[in-house]
């Protein structure tokens, strides 16, 4: 078989791995959804509002990372995340509903779901030897959506004002900047800071939430997060300009 032949049939093979992905992640938001709106009593409309969010999201995620997937299978750490996007999608279908006490435990269960999986994708995708650019691009799509989710939820039910929504803005404006500065768009390192700040953003947020948190110590708890998060990229953004500057 030539290599090119063995190429178009990698490529396809990916290709239906991926949409078998797709369609569990549909099939579980759209099931997860209907039992959770028929519980919480916000009607047919929310599963659907978080199957279009999934998808959306998987949307972004292929367009800038579709072909960054070197191998044959979608692989277990990715399946780990697909659950974690369900569940934000879930999370997110629910902006626009009353902040009932039972609206918001489930929004403070879920996001605690997904940051109980956080990491164990990356882990599986290294004893897995399935390690790509996708996998870590469909990661931190996924954690900056909910961070953005959240914050919106946290504005939304009056625990903080307008400016909470930075904590879920700061990211995509810093890459909509990489636009303008492209050495704003230089890769970043990993650090323990900079995952440290990130599980802050959906522990404060999600505490911010939480019915027995009130206004304003709900405020603090976000002014809190947001202001690590701020420091974390002040700290990012100068490192690439001393980057840029050394180059």
């Amino acid at each position: 078989m030539s290599r090119a032949r063995v190429v178009i049939l990698m490529r396809s093979t990916r290709r239906y791995n991926v949409a078998l992905a797709i369609t569990f992640g549909v099939v579980s938001t759209t099931g997860i959804g209907l039992a959770a709106g028929a519980g919480l009593e916000i009607g047919v409309l929310y599963p659907l509002t978080a199957m279009a969010v999934f998808l959306a999201l998987m949307a972004a995620v292929l367009q800038v990372a579709g072909d960054q997937h070197p191998y044959p299978r979608f692989g277990p750490a990715n399946y780990i995340t697909t659950i974690r996007a369900t569940l934000v999608a879930l999370v997110a279908g629910l902006i626009g509903y009353p902040a009932t006490p039972l609206v918001l435990w489930s929004v403070v269960v879920l996001a605690g779901t997904m940051g109980a999986l956080d990491g164990l994708d990356g882990w599986l995708a290294r004893r897995t030897r399935m390690v790509s650019v996708f996998g870590a691009r469909f990661d931190m799509e996924t954690d900056a959506l909910l961070v953005l989710v959240l914050s919106v939820l946290v504005w939304q039910h009056e625990k903080a004002g307008a400016w909470v929504l930075l904590c879920g803005l700061m990211r995509y404006t810093f890459v909509a900047s990489g636009f303008l500065l492209p050495w704003l768009a230089r890769p970043l390192r990993s650090t323990r800071r900079g995952k440290t700040v990130a599980v802050g953003q959906l522990l404060g947020l999600s505490l911010a939430l939480a019915p027995v948190v009130p206004a304003p110590s709900s405020a603090i708890v976000a002014a809190g997060a947001l202001t690590a998060l701020v420091w974390s990229f002040a700290i990012d953004v100068h490192w690439l300009s001393r980057q840029h500057r050394m180059s």
